[in-house]
């Protein structure tokens, strides 16, 4: 066998960042031996992986054959060294979670998978649906847990959950009299989500379809950032109910009624059809399921 593990773990690595640097800092190697490990691999098969533009490399036609079984390879190994250190094969993690869920509900499936294995550690990574599914696609998390649908060739998508979105004001708010035509909600200011994150597609999906585009001045990356410019007063907001029930019960906020607008909306788990399913990936999605029966995205939750 002309390989190594090391290389293979070297070869994965440079194909998740497309930086050679980037890669070695992860696997505590300086960047000539990252590099070595890599001209050795590709000289010993007399063949090149990637694609060279200065300091990136992008993975080519082979490379990218090559990724998911280098991958399941170095989750097998990991499996084995877990196993023969700790008798436990779940193992390490590493979750992508879409904004409110990673604020209310991965942490509470998270801390169950590490009460129940206590050597393995978890990298719990938080960003819009774009860019979680582009790191599973990449195979640089395990898993993705997102919000709303999504739409990637090298991806399943596993439905898990639903959630409704939830238009709401400050106290006082003119809107809050009765329930506002359409054209005037439209025709309001608007903070919400940037686009690309599946709140904001649930958000333009649901006035699209009245053939309406609503009124959008300022966009913010995150669900406590719009509450609390809806509370200073600068426009309304529209976010998930599992962030705003706090808000609620304050008394800060006071939720609109729009029963003309379809806000439902579904969760995800986002997973590579190539990926090895680990013992631990099995494990997390047993809990994920067991967390939905037990009615999750309708739980009171103490994350924040």
């Amino acid at each position: 066998m002309r390989f190594t593990l090391k290389q293979m773990e070297v070869f994965a690595a440079i194909a998740r960042y497309e930086n050679v640097s980037r890669a070695a800092d992860e696997l505590a190697l300086s960047q000539s031996a990252a590099s070595g490990a890599l001209a050795e691999l590709e000289r010993h098969y007399d063949m090149q992986l990637f694609d060279r533009a200065g300091k990136r490399l992008r993975l080519n036609d082979l490379g990218h054959a090559l990724l998911p079984r280098a991958t399941e390879l170095l989750d097998r190994a990991h499996e084995l060294d877990a196993l023969l250190r700790h008798n436990d094969i779940a193992g390490n993690l590493a979750i992508g979670a879409t904004l409110t869920i990673g604020n209310y509900l991965a942490p509470i499936i998270v801390s169950d998978y590490l009460r129940a294995h206590e050597s393995a550690r978890v990298r719990l990574e938080v960003a819009n649906t774009r860019d979680i599914v582009e790191q599973v696609a990449h195979l640089a998390l395990d898993l993705g847990l997102v919000e709303g649908d999504f739409n990637h060739p090298d991806l399943d998508a596993l439905p898990w959950g639903t959630d409704d979105l939830v238009c709401f004001a400050p106290p006082n708010h003119p809107l809050l009299e009765g329930t506002p035509a359409l054209d005037t909600l439209a025709s309001s200011t608007w903070i919400v989500r940037e686009q690309g994150s599946g709140t904001r597609a649930a958000f333009d999906r649901a006035f699209s379809k009245h053939g309406l585009r609503p009124n959008v001045r300022l966009e913010l990356e995150h669900t406590e950032a719009i509450k609390r410019a809806v509370e200073s007063g600068l426009g309304i907001g529209c976010v998930s109910g599992l962030a705003l029930r706090e808000a609620f019960r304050r008394g800060s906020l006071v939720p609109l009624s729009t029963p003309q607008l379809n806000l439902h909306r579904h969760f995800h788990i986002a997973l590579h059809r190539n990926k090895f399913r680990t013992a631990g990936i099995a494990h997390f999605l047993e809990l994920c399921r067991a967390h939905l029966d037990a009615g999750l995205p309708t739980r009171e939750t103490n994350i924040l």
